[in-house]
């Protein structure tokens, strides 16, 4: 999805022009990709653009950063009134909000340790990630022949640049093949997440979506969704997930800042309950988009006003 230019990035404490938020071509983090991000979401609201659950998300940007051993040169309550001040001078109604923590230039070799440590926060109009249509009718699936990272080869807990190689990579397989989008395995063979969203199922009622010991981020809109669905009287769990299992639920869908929560209709070709959004999932996204424009007194919290 193409980015539409705004006026202004905050990069390091000053609001610069869009044209003029550059970096040296030997920026450490071009090179061996060491650095966090976050992906967020301002909505429309009666009192104005609000940001979803925005603390929540620079939380686990500072977690990401101490993963990585990286010292982010500003505090956390910095960081999020630099993200409301970007939000506002841009006079966005609503917006994808993306966070990131690099690695300078003037230090180059696989030693990050001496690098200069920068943080620049953009924000730019963005529609629906999977699509209106996906959105509206769900998304075809395939497993990918790409694995999840090994917990003890790459921190999955940690939304770091370079490690999104791999959801790229699973990416590209599933849209050459003719798919929306695809689902990794662990290593250990279970359904750890999608690209760059966790994924739910139904079975018998209940809700499963797969623990983080699957390699499964933790995720922010995951945990709305959880708390939205045992709000709305369901059994939600923590379990393992098969890839048999994604063909015989009664739904399936996925949950992400950027997809929000989208219905899944097939996986490897194998429809899902009927090929159609199911009551569960219809009832979750319904609220799920109802919360984050502030409608829903139960979660006015999780929207952080920018004004």
């Amino acid at each position: 999805m193409p980015i539409t230019p705004t006026e202004k990035i905050w990069m390091d404490g000053e609001l610069v022009d869009w044209e003029s938020a550059r970096i040296h071509v030997l920026t450490h983090t071009l090179h061996y990709g060491c650095g966090v991000f976050e992906g967020i979401r301002a909505y429309p609201t009666e009192a104005g653009p609000a940001v979803f659950r925005l603390t929540d998300h620079i939380t686990r940007l500072f977690n990401s950063a101490k993963i990585f051993m990286i010292d982010v040169p500003f505090g956390a309550d910095e960081i999020v009134e630099a993200t409301k001040t970007t939000v506002r001078v841009n006079g966005l109604d609503q917006c994808y909000i993306r966070p990131i923590v690099y690695l300078g230039y003037g230090e180059m070799g696989l030693n990050p340790l001496p690098c200069p440590v920068n943080v620049a926060i953009a924000v730019w109009p963005w529609g629906a990630y999977l699509g209106d249509e996906g959105v509206a009718n769900g998304v075809r699936m395939k497993i990918s022949s790409w694995q999840r990272h090994d917990p003890n080869a790459m921190p999955p807990a940690a939304k770091g640049t370079g490690m999104y190689i791999n959801s790229s990579m699973a990416k590209i397989e599933a849209l050459k093949a003719g798919y929306d989008e695809a689902i990794l395995l662990s290593p250990q063979g279970y359904v750890s997440e999608c690209t760059g969203e966790n994924l739910f199922v139904v079975r018998r009622g209940r809700i499963v979506t797969p623990p983080l010991a699957a390699g499964a981020l933790e995720g922010i809109t995951q945990d709305s969704v959880i708390t939205i669905a045992r709000d709305l009287g369901y059994e939600v769990e923590f379990g393992n997930i098969l890839r048999s299992d994604l063909y015989t639920c009664e739904e399936a869908f996925l949950t992400g800042t950027a997809a929000e929560v989208v219905p899944i209709a097939s996986v490897d070709d194998r429809v899902v309950g009927d090929g159609r959004p199911g009551p569960i999932t219809r009832r979750v996204q319904e609220l799920y988009h109802a919360a984050v424009r502030g409608q829903v007194d139960r979660y006015k919290d999780w929207v952080e006003h920018v004004g």
